[in-house]
């Protein structure tokens, strides 16, 4: 008889061990457990444009797209803030393959800046750290964004997710510990002011630049600038790379479709690689360049271009053209590039 048989009861006048301290209980006799319901799983191919909610991680928004429709493989491009909104891509399938041009793309924010109060974590949630009176006109303010428009350095902020020995940056600061870090070089390749509230001190802007730029950042020095110091008090990601918050769908919304709306809502992978150049391939090269051959292309030099079938839309992967010849980097197999083909064609 096994451990789970026996039922301990404790009694007034019932020694330890006795015969009323352990009583065997019919297995019938059981609580029956609620019956678990298996999600079978599929393979699914494409990119899902989420428009991600406040107060949720990036993982937690795969993990709640990824069971709705009920998908094999899947990851994101790149954390966002669970204090920002807006464009996450998520890649399923064979756009997992691609999932690194939309890390390393530039990415479009909007950004809600608060002149006039500094904060622990450079956002609206973290402690005030001073207050400060803001005297500034407009033009002050447009020239500080010029100010920080073009190629700058960054010092990642202690409230991030970079890691130092394996720990993200914010596990050190919410234990009071403070990292050196290195300045980085990143891109910022316009600010454009969307408005400017001098009564609320508050400042609306859209940015475009280089992957690795902190937003947040970005508000603190504006602020430095101003001389009255800021924090980022709200944030939305636009874009990322060649694909718009415009295309993105909500997890709500995708839960209160069907599972063939669902399916329907995927991206192609090359949504990922739209703005790259395109090389078509007649079918034996097409089939050669599958296994991973050079081949021989009238195409000038390019670090980066998408390679399609005998059809423009049987994509084959991604490559780079030098001295003539076509070299892969990331290749799909045969049966993804059918399953794309079928997936298409179930939709048309």
């Amino acid at each position: 008889m096994s451990s789970d048989d026996l039922i301990r009861i404790d009694t007034p006048g019932a020694p330890d061990g006795g015969p009323e301290a352990a009583q065997p209980r019919p297995r019938s006799a059981r609580p029956a457990r609620p019956a678990r319901v298996r999600i079978q799983r599929r393979a699914l191919h494409g990119v899902l444009l989420l428009d991600k909610p406040l107060g949720l991680s990036s993982n937690d928004a795969l993990q709640k797209a990824k069971w709705l429709l009920r998908a094999e493989k899947a990851g994101h491009t790149g954390t966002l803030d669970p204090l920002a909104t807006g464009l996450l891509p998520l890649c399923f399938g064979a756009a997992t393959k691609f999932s690194q041009v939309s890390l390393d793309a530039d990415k479009g924010y909007r950004a809600t800046v608060q002149l006039g109060v500094r904060t622990a974590t450079g956002d609206a949630e973290g402690e005030v750290l001073a207050t400060r009176p803001v005297a500034v006109d407009a033009a002050a303010v447009a020239a500080a964004c010029a100010a920080f428009t073009g190629p700058i350095e960054q010092v990642p902020p202690m409230h991030s997710a970079l890691k130092h020995q394996g720990k993200a940056l914010y596990e050190y600061a919410r234990a009071g510990v403070t990292i050196e870090r290195a300045a980085r070089a990143v891109t910022i390749h316009r600010i454009d002011i969307i408005d400017w509230q001098p009564e609320q001190a508050r400042l609306v802007i859209d940015v475009l630049c280089s992957k690795g730029t902190y937003i947040r950042t970005l508000a603190e020095d504006i602020g430095e600038r101003l001389g009255c110091g800021a924090h980022l008090s709200g944030l939305r990601r636009t874009r990322s790379g060649p694909v718009g918050i415009d295309r993105a769908v909500t997890l709500e919304a995708l839960a209160a479709m069907s599972e063939t709306e669902r399916e329907a809502c995927l991206q192609p992978p090359d949504v990922l690689l739209a703005d790259w150049p395109r090389i078509c391939l007649p079918a034996a090269e097409a089939a050669r360049f599958l296994t991973g051959l050079r081949r021989r292309v009238t195409h000038p030099d390019c670090a980066q271009v998408r390679v399609y079938g005998p059809e423009p839309r049987a994509l084959l992967g991604s490559a780079h053209v030098q001295a003539g010849e076509l070299i892969a980097d990331r290749l799909l197999s045969p049966s993804e590039v059918q399953a794309l083909l079928n997936s298409e064609e179930s939709t048309t």
